[in-house]
């Protein structure tokens, strides 16, 4: 009988899923297997909100193959010594798996690749986490994009939507002698308690996937365009955690977008006949909402290409800023939502409370951390990376360089996000700020978004005592932001 390993790389998915669809059809059996590596000593080793996913993620999984007539291997210990032994214990002649492109993992997939031959065993992986391979596009100069712009016009030209794979409908079955450590010995839960908000605010698993892909389809997508930036409205997708984990592909939430999350449409017009081309014309909500995959798209070939800017800076200029020194307690009352700054609070307890943050308010946050704190932006991604289930090393690393003005397609240095403009015009009822800092919650919607400047007599009869109830402002917004140009300036001008 032959035997093939499918090595559950990040993609904890059924459907759509290249390398499983590749193990089925050339061999009999196949031994679905996650491996959990040792943390130690590894760079952006997954935090807490992300293990937190993992583990009811892979528990769904398990649950979902079983339901098929096989079963979920767990295995602990490095990948490439595990797969190799896993594949002699087993007799499997092959191991497939989805590929990723983070530093890390592609260090670990050429291991694997040398233990698997050593070991006399083929290895074959596939694309099933993007729409369009990092190393494909270049500049007509042959280089790496560095602006998203170029970058999507290059992509859109090679994109043709296709239909996702369907999910096998049943799998062999792992043969009794495999042992699996099982999901619960990984540890992945934290031992206090504190993921309650977690667990009130996602499904994760292929199923709360793909409900939430049916959802956005059934409503939001159609008011994305004009409302997306608005907190305190349900027009997102929230769709972030579950490609990041590989629970839904990019490829079907790109087919849905054309279909309607019907089935596929009949050819029609230059392309009867053919593969279906690319939207064309004015920009609907699902065509804005492609364009935002396109930026994922466009953090993955960043991160390949230069692989250093998940911890210094794309443009080497920004080595020599001058960040602000002993910021110890300036980043706490950040991490806390203790700013004195209401949208920026807001967004920080929503952090904290769901493991979320609308994309706006995150904009916002980053900026006031980088640019009025002056904060360097590696400690802001490492909190991000802690405590988002959607942390994503690079949509992580590309949204910190672009709020801090040193990455690519950066916002310009001189950029400074106003939070008191921002929410009044992004949150002009005060709906968001007012369900994340209840204590503010009676001020007139003129104070809410700046409470320092309200009247104090307005302030008593909101029952806000400022410094006590809610917090002073940790530093003026016209000050530290002229404090950022010059800082910038000098930065800019050096070379």
């Amino acid at each position: 009988m032959s035997t093939a390993i499918l090595w559950l790389h990040g993609d904890l998915r059924l459907a759509d899923n290249p390398a499983l669809a590749k193990a089925l059809a050339a061999h009999d059996r196949v031994l679905p297997v996650f491996f959990d590596a040792p943390a130690e000593g590894v760079p952006w080793a997954p935090g807490a909100a992300s293990r937190w996913w993992l583990h009811h993620s892979l528990t769904a999984l398990d649950a979902a193959i079983e339901g098929l007539g096989s079963r979920l291997i767990v295995r602990r210990g490095p990948v490439a010594r595990g797969l190799a032994e896993l594949a002699r214990e087993t007799g499997a002649q092959a191991v497939y798996w989805n590929r990723r492109y983070e530093p890390a993992q592609v260090a670990t997939e050429r291991a694997v690749e040398g233990a698997l031959a050593t070991a006399g065993v083929s290895s074959e992986s596939t694309q099933g986490s993007l729409l369009v391979e990092p190393g494909t596009l270049r500049t007509a100069a042959g280089n790496p994009y560095r602006v998203f712009t170029p970058f999507w016009r290059a992509a859109q030209k090679v994109l043709r939507p296709e239909p996702p794979l369907p999910a096998p409908q049943a799998l062999p079955p792992v043969p009794g002698t495999v042992v699996s450590d099982g999901v619960p010995a990984l540890e992945l839960l934290p031992r206090e308690p504190w993921d309650a908000g977690l667990a009130a605010s996602w499904q994760p698993g292929e199923g709360g996937a793909l409900a939430r892909l049916e959802a956005f389809l059934e409503g939001p997508v159609a008011r994305y365009k004009e409302r997306r930036d608005y907190p305190p409205e349900p027009a997102t997708s929230r769709l972030s955690p579950h490609l990041h984990f590989g629970e839904l592909s990019p490829r079907q939430v790109a087919w849905a977008l054309r279909t309607g999350g019907g089935p596929p449409p009949a050819p029609s017009g230059p392309s009867a006949g053919g593969t279906p081309g690319p939207w064309s014309g004015s920009e609907t909500g699902a065509e804005a909402f492609l364009r935002q995959l396109g930026w994922r798209e466009f953090a993955h070939h960043v991160l390949y290409h230069f692989p250093h800017t998940a911890d210094a800076p794309l443009d080497r200029r920004f080595e020599a800023f001058p960040w602000r020194r002993g910021y110890d307690r300036l980043l706490a009352a950040w991490q806390r939502g203790h700013t004195g700054v209401p949208l920026v609070d807001a967004g920080m307890r929503e952090l904290w409370a769901t493991g979320w943050m609308h994309n706006r308010v995150r904009m916002v946050v980053a900026s006031f951390l980088a640019k009025n704190l002056r904060i360097p932006w590696l400690e802001g991604a490492r909190w991000f990376w802690d405590t988002l289930v959607d942390a994503d090393l690079a949509n992580n690393t590309l949204g910190w360089q672009w709020a801090s003005g040193s990455g690519a397609d950066a916002a310009p240095y001189f950029r400074v996000f106003n939070p008191v403009l921002q929410g009044e015009r992004f949150d002009p009822s005060g709906a968001y700020v007012r369900r994340w800092l209840p204590e503010l919650a009676r001020l007139p919607d003129r104070w809410l978004h700046h409470p320092w400047e309200a009247p104090p007599a307005v302030r008593t009869g909101a029952g806000v005592r400022l410094g006590e109830d809610y917090p002073l402002p940790l530093v003026d917004l016209q000050e530290s932001r002229a404090e950022a140009l010059a800082a910038y300036r000098a930065v800019t001008d050096a070379r």
